[in-house]
């Protein structure tokens, strides 16, 4: 799935990271605990790494709470990097970050200035709620849908913490498709531009393997067809979703299949792994490779005609 979703205030939004990142003490980025991975914004791991970060797992009650501790065990392995998974079913875990921040900063810095910390992540994963609880107001806007927040805004949380709020932001190119797919079945790109039968087949792919338990018991289903076509008749058939002859209304049966999963109706889910992770940037490189030895050729190939 090829994807072309770059507003211009994601834009101007990585500028305004790129530039408030020599002032900022550490970093807080919001993934969305279903897609640790994919929901992490590669652009940002090339801006001030040595920088201690916090990766908050927003959404957790809707993630699977196995993977969602491999995916922290993983993710703490690199220097200065602390994982805190949180869930507006538990907003006293949100209170937890706080001395999080000032721990990680006492252990880098080891003085007592007003420090600042920068809070970004991709779209509708989260960020805003986290703010807004942190605050105990209504200080940014959330939305069930990509890109609600618009701008940067200063937030004083303590008297020697300012927290510096960005707009979630994608990347102009996502290079792993699953990548692209899985931001898609999170509702970080707005749904206007991406096909819900193309993302719904995609999710059904990977739940019949990873996730077949689920699938019987929400859809009351004794065995689960082989492909993804058959499971979609299957369940259009459990829940009327038919046109007129008896055939399944597709369009209607992944719009109830997606939204299933983003609810949490399907449980607890996690739609990638470390290993999975490892084996996909693998094949990008080898993917990028291929493309730049191609495009090499062919600079050749003009060049020896001019």
């Amino acid at each position: 799935m090829s994807l072309q979703w770059y507003p211009g205030h994601m834009a101007k939004a990585i500028r305004e990271i790129k530039e408030a990142l020599p002032k900022v003490d550490l970093v807080i980025e919001v993934l969305d605990a279903r897609a640790p991975f994919s929901s992490e914004n590669p652009v940002l791991n090339n801006f001030r790494k040595e920088l201690p970060r916090i990766k908050v797992f927003s959404k957790n009650d809707l993630a699977d709470p196995i993977m969602s501790e491999h995916w922290k065990n993983f993710l703490e392995q690199e220097r200065a990097t602390k994982v805190l998974p949180v869930s507006t079913t538990e907003p006293e875990r949100y209170r937890q970050l706080i001395p999080l921040i000032k721990k990680l900063l006492a252990e880098e810095l080891k003085d007592a200035r007003t420090h600042k910390v920068l809070i970004c992540g991709i779209p509708n994963v989260g960020k805003s709620t986290l703010i807004n609880t942190l605050t105990d107001r209504a200080v940014a806007k959330t939305g069930n849908e990509a890109a609600v927040t618009k701008g940067q805004q200063r937030i004083k949380l303590e008297d020697n913490l300012i927290l510096l709020d960005t707009p979630g932001v994608l990347w102009p190119k996502v290079h792993n498709e699953h990548s692209a797919y899985r931001q898609a079945i999170i509702g970080s790109i707005k749904e206007a531009i991406v096909d819900n039968d193309d993302i719904a087949f995609y999710l059904a792919d990977y739940l019949l393997k990873a996730y077949p338990a689920n699938l019987k018991k929400r859809y009351e289903l004794n065995e689960l067809p082989e492909s993804n076509i058959e499971f979609f008749e299957a369940i259009g058939k459990k829940k009327g979703a038919l046109r007129a002859g008896g055939h399944v209304h597709l369009d209607k049966i992944c719009t109830l299949f997606l939204n299933d999963f983003r609810s949490g109706a399907l449980g607890q889910i996690t739609l990638e792994t470390p290993e999975m992770m490892e084996k996909e940037l693998a094949a990008v490189e080898i993917q990028l490779a291929e493309k730049k030895a191609k495009e090499e050729a062919r600079k050749k190939r003009k060049k020896k005609k001019s």
